[in-house]
């Protein structure tokens, strides 16, 4: 019997990782189906069905956002808004808990920009789920431990956050320089799994349209969570220097 990519129960259905959603219909993006060879592991009630609403949190939350590439803002313009307008806007509720609407005009065409603050706490459990999902399928192994996700798109005003936010993805640039690209719909998803370091934790990135970077950590069960001088100062409140190769990032969390 198969069981759940999550807690192990037995499985009643499959599940998409990342959701079916985020991947445009054939009918608006008629040169291309990005609906085919998705991943599918199995699933209990739980962790698929019953949360098909983080699903379309999480397609109103990533389509659009500056810096996706065409087939990203496709979606955004075509079954997102068809979302949105079904809903009556709820779903903008609940994607940004607070949020500003902004009119941009150039050459007398008009388009609606949203500038706002995410709901990070829903964010960060729906890229843990996508996360246990890929490593299921691609090792084919119900992962136990801690899982620990890095949101690396989104821009802060604190210049500290943004600082370390460059620091992960130049470092995650450079150990997955030669590592192979998974994913049969690339141009609108795609992972790599980088090798496990001395502590025995490895990461896997997901890009989302071209543009969105999610990492997500993996430290096994009954492996000590490794120590960090630099980090344990940055978490102090303590202004830290981190170096990587000719580059150097001033960090410090707000205490």
């Amino acid at each position: 019997m198969k069981t759940c990519y999550r807690c192990g129960e037995p499985a009643v259905s499959s599940e998409h990782v990342p959701p079916k959603c985020l991947f445009p219909e054939f009918k608006d993006l008629k040169s291309s189906d990005f609906r085919k060879h998705l991943i599918t592991v199995p699933s209990c009630d739980v962790h698929n069905s019953a949360k098909s609403k983080d699903d379309e949190f999480l397609m109103i939350s990533l389509a659009g956002i500056f810096g996706n590439n065409s087939i990203g803002y496709i979606h955004k313009f075509t079954k997102v808004n068809r979302a949105i307008r079904r809903s009556a806007n709820r779903l903008l509720d609940v994607a940004f808990k607070k949020r500003k609407h902004y009119i941009l005009e150039h050459d007398n065409n008009f388009l609606e920009v949203i500038w706002g603050t995410p709901d990070h706490v829903r964010l960060q459990e729906s890229f843990t789920h996508i996360a246990y999902g890929l490593h299921y399928h691609h090792f084919q192994q119900r992962f136990k431990g801690q899982v620990k996700v890095m949101l690396c798109y989104l821009h802060s005003s604190d210049e500290s956050n943004n600082n370390f936010i460059r620091f992960i993805k130049d470092r995650a640039a450079i150990d997955l320089k030669d590592v192979e690209k998974h994913g049969h719909n690339q141009d609108v998803f795609y992972y790599q799994f980088a090798e496990p370091d001395e502590h025995g934790v490895y990461m896997v990135h997901m890009r989302f349209y071209g543009g969105i970077d999610v990492y997500a950590s993996f430290l096994p069960k009954g492996k000590p969570k490794p120590f960090n001088l630099a980090f344990e100062l940055m978490n102090a409140g303590i202004e830290t220097v981190i170096k990587l190769d000719d580059k150097e990032y001033r960090v410090h969390r707000k205490s």
